[in-house]
């Protein structure tokens, strides 16, 4: 499945630790950027900006944990182990593994809040980011409006209690992916099919359920409180970061994303797209014109 759509890209599996193994491709060469995917997807959303993005750097984009052949641990009680600390802790250590103390990152979806959590644990090691069609979560939950709420029910449906959603997708994961994504705003036309049946592969695999609802469940609870402590102790980002949003998506029409990155963040810019939310797929071209003079910008200093 790889090569069709990533050629002269490496898969790999690296060992994170506590037994939680992260899949993902790299190629390319130059300076390392990182690619994170959203939901319900895989690392496969890059296919179509890979190969640009190869030419200027050295790629490494990962299935996050719970998603795709990455490991999916049982969830803990509180979820600590899908908080996008965690998550963010694996994507860590595999560039650590694969010999990148610093580098740039590129995340659309729930890996931008696995970026955001990132740049707010570890700022020494984020060198840029760019993150695609959200605001931050904390303000996304507490600016909730009825709009929201129906535009974005899978929020609220997978952090029910297990089993029920879990019960829910794994009785036909295709019919989950081609429902939550054909129901934006472009419907299913942007994507490849072998892409489409990457996503359909990998829910269907065990654990791949109970995963994607821990990563909501957790972002509905213990990162909530980690966004907080950092709020409240006056904590904010110090990784420059570009904000880019699709202009027919719900993001755009429930919030005010550059506003509210600018509240968490030093460091700002960003705009929106023409395009719905599945942004590397929608918009491919407007993603690269946009994204890679700010990735390929000199850095002028280290975050403390």
């Amino acid at each position: 499945m790889h090569e069709p759509l990533f050629p002269g890209f490496q898969p790999f599996m690296a060992d994170c630790g506590s037994g939680i193994a992260i899949a993902g491709v790299t190629g390319g060469f130059g300076p390392p950027l990182l690619l994170l995917h959203g939901h319900p997807q895989t690392h496969a959303i890059w296919h179509k900006v890979a190969p640009a993005l190869a030419a200027r750097f050295t790629v490494v984009a990962c299935d996050l944990r719970g998603y795709g052949d990455s490991g999916k641990p049982p969830g803990a009680p509180d979820h600590a182990n899908y908080s996008k600390r965690a998550m963010a802790a694996d994507m860590l250590a595999v560039m650590r593994q694969l010999g990148f103390e610093r580098f740039r990152v590129m995340a659309h979806d729930r890996g931008a809040r696995v970026a955001h959590r990132l740049m707010a644990d570890h700022p020494e090691a984020v060198e840029r980011a760019v993150l695609l069609d959200i605001a931050p979560t904390l303000a996304m939950y507490e600016q909730t409006s009825e709009t929201f709420a129906r535009a974005y029910w899978h929020w609220f449906f997978l952090i029910q209690p297990a089993p029920l959603p879990e019960r829910l997708i794994a009785a036909d994961p295709a019919a989950y992916i081609e429902d939550v994504m054909g129901r934006r705003s472009a419907g299913l036309a942007p994507f490849d099919e072998r892409a489409l049946a990457e996503y359909r592969r990998c829910l269907a695999l065990p654990g791949s359920a109970h995963g994607i609802c821990e990563d909501y469940r957790a972002a509905a609870g213990i990162d909530l409180d980690h966004d907080r402590a950092d709020r409240a102790a006056g904590r904010l980002l110090t990784t420059p970061l570009l904000a880019l949003w699709g202009e027919h998506g719900v993001v755009q029409r429930c919030f005010d994303p550059l506003a509210e990155w600018r509240r968490v963040a030093t460091e700002v810019d960003g705009q929106a797209l023409p395009c719905g939310h599945y942004i590397p797929e929608e918009a491919p071209d407007a993603l690269l014109e946009r994204a890679l003079p700010f990735l390929l910008a000199p850095i002028m200093h280290v975050p403390g």
